[in-house]
């Protein structure tokens, strides 16, 4: 029997992204190694190296450019204030330690 306009087809649903692919991204390879990206072949040939997988050596390239380039603290407030240095400078004995060498 052929369907009729008042029949309705059953609705789909889009399915909810998991937190797991909502955090995943799309990496695309260079096609010959450079200062700025490099190839699949060379990213294999350090998994192999390694002894990881590929994803492994983009995680470890990373965390090493995060350590690199990031700070690993929070910015301070700048200079101590004349408050603070008396501060210090009453929680630490004073006159019992002879400067030898200097920074400055």
């Amino acid at each position: 029997m052929p369907k009729t306009s008042t029949e309705s087809k059953p609705v789909r649903r889009a399915k909810r992204a998991s937190k797991k692919s909502q955090d995943a991204m799309l990496f695309r390879f260079r096609e010959q190694d450079t200062a700025f990206g490099v190839t699949r072949k060379t990213t294999h040939d350090l998994a192999v190296q390694l002894g990881m997988s590929e994803t492994q050596v983009l995680h470890v390239a990373l965390a090493k450019m995060a350590r690199d380039y990031l700070p690993a603290y929070e910015p301070d407030d700048g200079p101590l204030t004349s408050r603070q240095l008396a501060a210090i400078r009453k929680l630490v004995p004073q006159g019992k330690m002879k400067v030898t060498a200097s920074l400055l």
